[in-house]
């Protein structure tokens, strides 16, 4: 199987241009792992801003645009 895309990061500001809190969320204290097996699938692209992780891949453009 192939490997998962990393988790980018946001900054706030960075986030909030993006309106990032649209998207579904979970804590950071969450796993990662777990999120992607049970509910977003193994292409999610993640994205954390915050104390948050974002599914932000409606979007894919805030993932890629991401550092």
């Amino acid at each position: 199987m192939p490997k998962p895309p990393r988790v980018r990061k946001l900054t706030r500001e960075e986030g909030e241009r993006v309106d990032i809190h649209r998207f579904p969320n979970f804590s950071v204290t969450g796993s990662i792992t777990g999120m992607r097996n049970k509910y977003y699938g193994h292409e999610a692209l993640l994205v954390r801003c915050g104390s948050y992780i974002y599914n932000v891949s409606s979007e894919p453009e805030i993932y890629h645009s991401a550092i």
